[in-house]
């Protein structure tokens, strides 16, 4: 069976297309998301195969999603959508497939048996992923999106990982690789990313260890692995 994801804002396309896909009998779903924040959680969480997902969601769309998810676990793509404008970029992503609304059995039957053909073959998933410029983050039962220019350092630990801003910490589902590799934070401990505009100073501890002040008064290790690169980038 392909373990399927469905994304998409509006309840009544996700319940067709779940409809839709349940009727081939192929494909187990795996969940089913309203927005870009639940859908990443569920995409590190499930693993799915593929996600069938809507490119014009509100707050973060289908290409900003994409750019949020660890390229270890990165599932195909099939984009779901009524704006035949994106068709373009869509192929241009290397997009296993674009599915124009209203969907149709036969045209979701087509997109099924490319699917199995490429699953055998264990083909990887490959994007250009686009730099991340904002953050979704969860406040109760809100997404905040955080700019990065506000972002002052990232940790990760037991409960999740959390970006801290001179005001508030938020909690976050984009992993700390990730955003090492498509942000301009600096990674300076296993647990730890800083943004190196918000640094105050380094105290030097013994044994080449380190602690980073930032302009808040935010603490941050620095470990012995990363101190001599953060030195070097300060031109020390």
């Amino acid at each position: 069976m392909i373990r399927v994801l469905i994304i998409d804002d509006e309840r009544h396309a996700r319940e067709e297309m779940e409809a839709l896909l349940s009727e081939t009998g192929e494909v187990e779903i795996v969940d089913s998301c309203e927005n870009a924040f639940d859908a990443l959680k569920a995409i590190n969480q499930h693993r799915p195969d593929v996600v069938f997902l809507d490119i014009q969601m509100p707050m973060v769309n289908g290409f900003e999603l994409l750019s949020m998810v660890n390229q270890d676990i990165m599932p195909h793509v099939v984009f779901v959508t009524a704006y035949d404008e994106y068709s373009l970029k869509a192929f241009e992503e290397k997009t296993l497939d674009y599915i124009l609304k209203p969907v149709s059995i036969e045209r979701i039957n087509k997109t099924v048996a490319k699917l199995k053909e490429l699953l055998v073959t264990a083909q990887p998933v490959a994007f250009e992923a686009e730099p991340i410029k904002r953050i979704p983050c969860l406040i109760g039962k809100r997404i905040k999106l955080i700019g990065l220019d506000k972002v002052e350092f990232v940790s990760a630990g037991a409960r999740g990982h959390y970006l801290v801003t001179s005001e508030d910490e938020y909690y976050t589902d984009i992993t700390l690789k990730v955003l090492e590799e498509r942000t301009g934070l600096i990674r300076c401990h296993k647990q730890y990313l800083v943004n190196m505009d918000f640094i105050n100073e380094i105290a030097l501890l013994e044994n080449g260890l380190g602690v980073i002040t930032t302009s808040s008064g935010g603490s941050v290790p620095v470990s012995r692995m990363y101190l001599k690169k953060l030195k070097s980038m300060l031109l020390l």
